[in-house]
């Protein structure tokens, strides 16, 4: 696989970035590979020729996600926990490090577990990358920016971050994953680059996973109450799956370190997307205004100057379009384990 979408200018630079060379893909790692994001970078990178090992513990994943690769030769599922050494046998191109429980409901339940994977988890990855000097990739996320004071937001913003909050486990274990990765670079030249994803929507989220997409789907569909957080004032900026996985594989291709935001900068309140997603259910359900949770975002929104720069990438689902494929995957569940 050719990993295309890198910056047509990248030879070394000023900017950091490393020569362009030679970046074909045979073979690459996904850690949280059976998570929502994770499968579906799995399944593109299979369909784009490299083989695939993904490395999930299923905490948070389910090999269900995973049922697209049943049966290929071209895919491994290793079931080991990241935040313990692990390792793979043979050669490797490319390392990308998304192994985290990433919805608040999922770090909420599990603070020690997200805190490990940021941590014990990033440094494993980088010295399987180190060790086989592969490509690595970080995928780290919009919360490093907190409740931001700088809209939208961009990637020389240092954040608003609360260090002992409730949602400190997975903000501050993304921002020392950050720190880490950049100290491998520079310290030890391993090849790396940091991407920053924003909200991510698409079929195979969990319904229960606590996030505004599939809470709404799932309260549209079974005629229930729209359980809208605040006054909905709150913004969110929404990305569809496929587009987010172009961006991290042309993060990938690319020379540059980043941080690079990968989003929509489309911006819509909390309680435009409820909206939206009842009519587009063809629902009546109320919306019921709930308790905000603490240190929820005000606003987010990503500058991808950046990205459109140095990859030549930018979201190309239309926001309709990609609710109305996500909404019809969830009509489709069955309630079995699900």
């Amino acid at each position: 696989m050719d990993r295309s979408g890198r910056d047509a200018g990248g030879s070394g630079g000023s900017d950091g970035s490393v020569p362009d060379d030679d970046r074909r893909v045979r073979r690459a790692v996904v850690t949280g590979g059976a998570g929502f994001v994770g499968s579906h970078l799995c399944d593109r990178l299979r369909e784009e020729g490299a083989s695939v090992v993904c490395v999930d513990n299923l905490l948070t994943g389910s090999v269900d996600n995973l049922a697209a690769r049943d049966g290929d030769p071209g895919f491994v599922l290793d079931r080991s926990d990241v935040s313990e050494e692990f390792d793979v046998e043979g050669p490797v191109d490319l390392v990308l490090h998304l192994a985290s429980p990433a919805s608040p409901h999922d770090y909420a339940r599990h603070p020690i577990a997200t805190l490990r994977a940021g941590a014990h988890g990033t440094l494993n990855a980088l010295e399987l990358a180190r060790r086989k000097g592969a490509r690595f990739l970080l995928a780290s996320t919009s919360e490093v920016y907190g409740d931001p004071l700088v809209h939208p937001q961009v990637e020389s913003y240092w954040g608003n971050v609360n260090p002992v909050g409730p949602r400190s486990q997975y903000d501050e274990a993304k921002r020392f994953a950050e720190a880490l990765t950049t100290a491998y670079r520079s310290a030890l030249g391993v090849d790396t680059v940091i991407v920053r994803l924003f909200n991510t929507y698409g079929p195979r989220m969990r319904p229960t996973d606590g996030r505004a997409v599939p809470t709404f789907i799932t309260q549209a569909l079974a005629g229930q109450p729209l359980t809208v957080t605040g006054d909905g004032a709150q913004t969110r900026s929404i990305c569809y799956v496929d587009d987010t996985v172009s961006g991290i594989l042309a993060a990938a291709a690319g020379g540059h370190p980043g941080p690079v935001n990968i989003g929509n900068p489309v911006e819509l309140s909390v309680l435009e997307l409820a909206e939206r997603i009842r009519e587009l259910c063809s629902s009546t359900s109320p919306v019921e205004f709930v308790e905000r949770p603490g240190d929820d975002p005000t606003l987010r929104r990503p500058d991808i100057g950046l990205a459109r720069s140095a990859f030549g990438w930018q979201p190309v689902v239309d926001f309709e379009k990609g609710l109305a494929m996500t909404i019809d995957w969830f009509a489709r569940l069955t309630p079995a384990g699900r």
